[in-house]
């Protein structure tokens, strides 16, 4: 990973623009990317966007008209590491030498609602219209669905997530770029209304506009660029596909395996990991997440989280950006640049101590994760 770039989420999502495009939203990261790589645009060789359907628009509006490989990706949040695992096994097999991984959102300003039509899923298919009989008119619902199990299972009471929330707005106020930096307290978070019962709305993700681009190359171009290059020393993913978004482990079964996989090749653990940037479309995706990967004990994440736990000086800090719910909702990608930045040491005001390790964390439906480190 040798470039990063990321639009002004908060300033785009003051502004609302109805004439915004994802198209050129993605183009802007990309631009930032290249910058911060040392890299010009005709080094790109291989191009691979998400959220932008029409990889030939896009090729065409950045002036890329001859990469040696291209596709496009849906625009769902478990994509996010998918694009980047692609990336990289493109480069290892030599079918490019330099990937640029671009993705661009102008949800907000498009009125995007993320839940309602179809129960968001895609083209051609006919499922959502079942779930939408039921009230399962968003992923939230499921999830929702799911953290009620949980709380029956293992007694979590409810302001339970609250921790999750005020962390991510706590660190997102040490973010130039965040579209939430207001301080949230406990008893705001309380008082704010269900968006689907037992889920209040911090804990739902926001809508917003922005565009994240990340540049994959290879080791031996890596030495001479602008930046200090981070390697994905491991990899893994599986998937947990049913006709419904809920899974009644939590998706255990599947994260479980990925975790196994991932710190095997990284010849780690989730002790040694400085810091975890966790998909977040949703509060309990977290503790979810914490749980399997073996960062905190099956049905006793939402003790673990309290007393600082995750902060930014604490044991294991999580989402130092801000996450989906005060950063930005980049459906992943914009964690996974967190996770590059944290590692290289230009993180900011956020920035945690002596960070040589970091990981990504998806669970979802295919459930992915990283672990970067210093090249």
């Amino acid at each position: 990973m040798v470039g990063v770039g990321t639009t002004d989420f908060g300033a785009q999502y003051r502004n609302r623009d109805a004439n915004r495009s994802d198209y050129q939203l993605g183009i802007d990261a990309l631009k930032i990317a290249l910058d911060d790589a040392g890299l010009a645009k005709d080094d790109i060789d291989g191009v691979l966007t998400c959220r932008l359907p029409n990889y030939e628009k896009f090729g065409t509006l950045a002036g890329i008209r001859h990469p040696k490989v291209v596709n496009a990706y849906e625009g769902s949040g478990r994509m996010a590491g998918v694009v980047l695992q692609h990336a990289i096994t493109l480069v290892e097999a030599g079918l490019a030498t330099t990937v640029a991984c671009v993705y661009g959102n102008n949800g907000r300003s498009v009125g995007m609602t993320y839940g309602g039509e179809s129960a968001g899923r895609g083209p051609g298919d006919d499922t959502g219209a079942y779930d939408l009989a039921y009230g399962m008119t968003s992923p939230g619902a499921y999830v929702g669905m799911m953290y009620r199990r949980y709380q029956h299972l293992y007694g979590a009471p409810d302001g339970a997530l609250a921790p999750l929330a005020i962390n991510n707005r706590t660190n997102a106020a040490l973010n130039p770029v965040a579209a939430m930096t207001k301080p949230l307290t406990e008893e705001e978070y309380l008082s704010a209304r269900y968006i689907c019962d037992p889920l209040r709305l911090f804990d739902y993700c926001m809508i917003n506009d922005g565009g994240v681009a990340i540049i994959v190359t290879t080791a031996d171009r890596a030495r001479n660029l602008r930046k200090p290059a981070v390697r994905v020393i491991a990899t893994a993913g599986s998937a947990d596909l049913t006709g419904h978004y809920t899974k009644p482990d939590f998706f255990d079964t599947a994260a479980r395996d990925v975790a196994g996989r991932v710190y095997a090749q990284a010849g780690l653990g989730p002790e040694d990991v400085d810091c975890v940037q966790i998909y977040d479309n949703f509060t309990p995706i977290v503790l979810f997440s914490l749980e399997s990967f073996g960062f905190a004990p099956r049905g006793e994440g939402w003790q673990w989280i309290k007393d600082g736990r995750i902060g930014l000086k604490g044991e294991t800090p999580v989402n130092t950006s801000g996450g989906h719910t005060s950063e930005s909702y980049m459906q992943g990608w914009a964690l996974q640049v967190e996770a590059i930045r944290q590692v290289r040491g230009d993180a900011g005001d956020r920035q945690v101590a002596n960070c040589e390790t970091s990981q990504y964390i998806c669970v979802a439906p295919v459930v992915n994760s990283h672990v970067f480190q210093r090249a």
